[in-house]
């Protein structure tokens, strides 16, 4: 008897069904509740800061594009093209006109590049102790410096495209002056204790790591410009520069979105890792990969629906306006792959692979991608499509493939490991007695 109501039991119509499939989802959705909250505190203010100092490049070329054509590719040159190189490979084989105005904004936008030296080493030190507010509100006023500055040369003074570039090194120089106030005045008071030689220790392996780092995001960052410079070689290149350069506008400012999960996968990869959790950290990596996908998608959306429109932000040209339209597909489709690379170099940021990746990325950009690109500008007629495509899918998309392996194949325990040791040993290094 007590057999048959042990079997029955569990067959009466109000005995609640016996499964864990609820508690598990829930904790699933609750998981990436947490990780979503850690992940956006880093990567809002990071998006606000990224958005407000690229809106820099951007409002510059609005203004200029509706001063002229000419007008419109001399900056795109000067920003793009003489910004991203540093002053190096200055503007091959493009028309006289063009690269003579190019030139004399490149003289002018000088005082630009010295601000870098100032501004990413001060951002980096404010990002690394999660202070990303302050980087914001410093970036978004400077925005807001650069556009009154802008009006003032453009509209009141006339200067032209020169007061533009006028503008934009005002705008720039504001945002470390901002940063080393906030930074030096009361901001850091737990890191910043004055200028010390103490600054130096372990200078090389910061050196070394930090190499790596820049030649992987330099190798990426150039691989866009010498797009822009082979379009300056071709027929008709005031026009294709023009549409080509806005394009690149609004793929770099989306860009900053996926920069923004990069920086935030580094830091919450690297801080689960060094903490020893492997497996927090392979779920930091999901969570900011998917995130950062769906908003990709969204514009991905928008640059289909608005392929006709996006165009007249920038000229009030209709063939550059129809130019930008038969670039439209290409743009959502590089903004696709530009939504899932960066948060994978994220992770190999966050993980210590930085010269793993700067090889893949020398490998698929320049042994891949570049050629790729040239062939279908020589083999075919599609001119500047031909040239992307081939760039985009040859280089950007076998990168991100790679990238994805790796990532899925990493031993997050190992790397875990790896780390906490590292740590140990800075941290007994820091702590050894003076003799």
């Amino acid at each position: 008897m007590a057999n048959d109501q042990q079997i029955s039991a569990p067959l009466l119509e109000d005995s609640p069904p016996i499964s864990h499939l609820p508690d598990r989802d829930e904790d699933f959705v609750r998981r990436v509740w947490i990780e979503s909250k850690k992940l956006w505190h880093i990567v809002a203010p990071a998006i606000l800061s990224r958005v407000s100092t690229h809106s820099v490049m951007v409002t510059s070329q609005a203004f200029a594009g509706h001063l002229g054509d000419l007008d419109l590719a001399a900056i795109s040159i000067a920003l793009n093209v003489i910004i991203g190189f540093d002053l190096g490979l200055m503007a091959i084989g493009l028309g006289e006109e063009l690269a003579d105005l190019a030139g004399v904004l490149a003289r002018w936008l000088i005082p630009m590049h010295f601000s870098f030296a100032f501004y990413f080493p001060l951002q980096r030190f404010l990002q690394s102790q999660v202070k990303a507010k302050a980087i914001m509100w410093v970036a978004m006023v400077g925005l807001a410096v650069h556009v009154v500055a802008s009006w003032v040369f453009v509209g009141l003074l006339k200067m032209g495209v020169v007061g533009i570039a006028v503008a934009c090194d005002i705008s720039w120089w504001v945002l470390p002056i901002g940063l080393m106030a906030y930074s030096a005045g009361g901001g850091c008071p737990n890191t910043w204790t004055g200028f010390s030689l103490e600054a130096l220790s372990g200078l090389w392996d910061f050196v070394k790591l930090s190499a790596a780092s820049g030649v992987m995001l330099c190798l990426e960052n150039w691989y866009y410009k010498i797009l822009i410079v082979m379009t300056g070689n071709m027929k008709n290149a005031k026009i294709e520069v023009d549409a080509l350069s806005i394009c690149m506008s609004i793929n770099g400012l989306e860009f900053m979105i996926p920069l923004a999960f990069f920086a935030g996968t580094g830091v919450r990869v690297a801080n689960e890792l060094g903490a020893g959790n492997g497996k927090r950290a392979k779920f930091a990596a999901i969570v900011s990969s998917a995130t950062s996908l769906i908003i990709g998608l969204v514009f991905c959306c928008l640059i289909v629906i608005f392929h006709n429109k996006f165009g007249l932000v920038f000229s009030s040209s209709n063939i550059v306006v129809q130019e930008v339209n038969k670039l439209s597909i290409l743009l959502a489709f590089t903004i696709l792959f530009n939504s899932v690379q960066p948060i994978l170099s994220g992770v190999a940021v966050g993980s210590g692979w930085q010269s793993y990746v700067a090889y893949i990325n020398l490998g698929c950009y320049y042994f891949i991608g570049l050629p790729l690109g040239i062939l279908t500008l020589w083999f075919t007629n599609l001119g500047v499509k031909g040239i992307w495509m081939g760039m985009i899918f040859g280089g950007t998309g076998i990168q991100t493939l790679i990238l994805l392996v790796i990532t899925i194949r990493c031993d997050w325990e190992g790397e875990a490991k790896k780390a906490s040791l590292r740590m140990q040993k800075w941290t007994d290094q820091k702590f050894l007695p003076k003799e």
